[in-house]
């Protein structure tokens, strides 16, 4: 978009803030969502970030980008992949936004080596609740804020402009397919794969898997090569989750790879008959995206469509079950052999993940007062167990460095249990919690309040907001994850 663009994107942003009334909430207004939570209406016009979709520029010799931070990843791919370069993470579907996907979390099959996408960024442009633009860095006087932004979910500010570390990649991904009868035995292989970054003798760049039954799963094994030759494409008849069963072997372009996911929103465009061959021959191919089926989404939530159609068949209403949740890899059997036999969903996905190097985080235990640099005592910080040498530098998500964990991902409805409304998400919240794990807060939330501060920040969250939004003009996490306002 060039640097000019970007400035009058920033200058329509601050005039909408400067218009939203003393004392009203502050919020986006985005024509694009990718949360699953409703939330309350806001009376008021949100700010105004349609100036600041866009990539900013790209650095091929420094691997690096400036990005506005309303840019999506299909928007973000589209300007670094003619370079050769990707970010070093691509959340699966096109219109997440940088971000968003920084402020929300995201994650993907580089999670295993790359990490989660904050962990790219250099350096970020917030807006704080104030309605200052600030730039935050890993050093600087705003390191509390770079810090404690991740999975604040725009409570702390929302990101102007990021600048983020890309990486290298190939024209093509080569494919693997490995089943396995046992749960157990994807997990060992899936830990293997993570210490050695390869597989029988071959590198592998891109790792994750799907669970189709309690004895049908299989990992996804992804190597870059440059090595020409025929690929599968999967816009348009055929469905990437259903070739899994079908080919052990397989080929994409670098940009179907990344975006294979999205075409049928996983396996959620099943729900929408969208994988009827009839149906899909008839489908508009460029409505064969997330994009489309989320709208969809946002009729139901509006509308209550799935509960009436429901009624009509005398069916009771649904729960949506619709959930990332991370546990350490070692307890991947027990989550997902608990939750096949008591969640009536499936597919799921798995998705490793592993910090990168640990960052120098701040000492967060003075923020509020000024104290924000970094930590230079060496001591355990904010985010970390107290008896414990593990330095958390992300306070908010305080995943363990040098522990691989596990996302598993499942996006589907059970019907409601009557008098416990949320009675599955409870139980998956208490199973996760009971295995050392945590849950992605972009969808609906039942904890306590207690709970919460345990699990996503607390007192650091409380110093965080004090310094960054004194007069609340943005919502509470708590608020905003739990009681949906």
């Amino acid at each position: 978009m060039g640097p000019l663009a970007f400035d009058e994107g920033v200058a329509t942003l601050l005039a909408s803030y400067r218009a939203i009334p003393t004392g009203a909430t502050v919020r986006l207004s985005k024509k694009t969502s990718n949360l699953f939570r409703k939330r309350a209406d806001n009376p008021f016009p949100g700010l105004d970030v349609s100036g600041l979709d866009r990539v900013i520029s790209v650095d091929k010799d420094a691997k690096t980008a400036d990005v506005a931070g309303m840019c999506t990843y299909e928007n973000l791919v589209a300007a670094t992949l003619p370079y050769g370069l990707a970010p070093k993470v691509v959340p699966q579907l096109k219109t997440i936004t940088l971000g968003g996907a920084v402020t929300g979390l995201g994650i993907e099959s580089t999670s295993f080596r790359n990490g989660l996408p904050h962990e790219s960024v250099l350096e970020i442009d917030i807006l704080t609740g104030d309605g200052e633009i600030i730039t935050a860095t890993p050093t600087n006087e705003y390191a509390d804020l770079f810090f404690g932004f991740p999975n604040s979910y725009g409570t702390l500010g929302y990101s102007v402009r990021l600048k983020i570390e890309l990486e290298a990649v190939q024209p093509f991904v080569a494919l693997r397919h490995v089943r396995f009868d046992r749960i157990v035995d994807l997990q060992e292989t899936m830990a293997t794969i993570i210490a050695d970054a390869s597989y029988d003798g071959e590198r592998v760049d891109y790792l994750d898997g799907v669970v189709f039954t309690a004895d049908e799963s299989y990992l996804t094994l992804g190597r870059q090569t440059d090595e020409p030759g025929p690929t599968s494409d999967y816009t348009g008849m055929d469905i990437f989750y259903r070739s899994i069963q079908r080919r052990t072997t397989d080929r994409l372009t670098i940009h179907d790879y990344l975006w294979r996911w999205d075409t049928d929103w996983f396996w959620c465009s099943r729900a929408f008959g969208a994988q009827n061959p009839r149906i899909r021959r008839l489908w508009p191919k460029k409505l064969l995206r997330s994009s489309f089926y989320w709208k969809i989404i946002a009729l139901d939530h509006r509308y209550n469509i799935g509960d009436k159609l429901s009624a009509r068949k005398g069916e009771p209403p649904n729960e949506r079950v619709v959930q990332d949740i991370e546990v350490p890899i070692e307890n991947t059997t027990a989550y997902v052999e608990w939750f096949l036999q008591n969640v009536p969903i499936e597919p799921i996905w798995l998705c490793p993940l592993r910090l990168r190097e640990p960052a120098s985080g701040p000492d967060l235990t003075g923020a509020g007062s000024g104290a924000s640099g970094p930590n230079s005592t060496g001591t355990t910080h904010a985010g970390s167990d107290p008896s414990s040498d593990q330095v958390r530098p992300w306070p908010l998500y305080p995943l363990e460095p040098h522990r691989t964990y596990v996302n598993v991902g499942f996006w589907s409805a059970v019907p409601v249990t009557p008098g416990d409304p949320g009675h599955t998400n409870k139980v998956i919240e208490r199973k996760v919690a009971e295995l050392d794990g945590h849950k992605s807060l972009y969808s609906e939330s039942f904890y306590s309040p207690d709970e919460f501060d345990e699990l996503y920040g607390g007192e650091i969250y409380r110093l965080l907001k004090k310094r960054y939004d004194p007069r609340g003009r943005l919502l509470d996490l708590y608020a905003k994850a739990v009681k949906r306002q």
